[in-house]
């Protein structure tokens, strides 16, 4: 996989998952997008696409973003998470403040960063 291929999949996860999120939500899903991959060996590609890991994936017909300015702005938080320390404290986690998945429960809470709470 090239940087670029990289790049291309991680800034699609956070606009399908985080486009509507404040910068910093978007760039704390980034960080765990970087931090599953770390911590699991895989491209950033291979983690993306891992069944059941993002609700995105199953739900769309099309991965291209039909919004080009949140595009470029989670372009632009991608780089941010590409260029800073992991605030998360290495979250593989995270899911909206308004449910509360069965997995939970067996995971560190971290913050919350926007709608989503994070968890290592």
């Amino acid at each position: 996989m090239t940087f670029l291929e990289g790049l291309l999949w991680l800034t699609l996860n956070v606009y399908h998952e985080a486009r509507s999120e404040p910068e910093i939500g978007q760039v704390a899903v980034a960080h765990v997008t970087l931090n599953r991959a770390a911590q699991r060996a895989l491209s950033i590609k291979k983690v993306v696409n891992q069944p059941y890991q993002f609700s995105w994936i199953k739900q769309k017909n099309s991965y291209i973003p039909e919004d080009p300015q949140a595009f470029f702005q989670c372009m632009k938080s991608v780089y941010i998470a590409l260029n800073s320390s992991d605030f998360t404290a290495g979250a593989t986690y995270y899911h909206l403040d308004n449910i509360q998945p069965n997995w939970a429960a067996e995971h560190t809470y971290v913050a919350q960063y926007g709608s989503h709470k994070f968890y290592k």
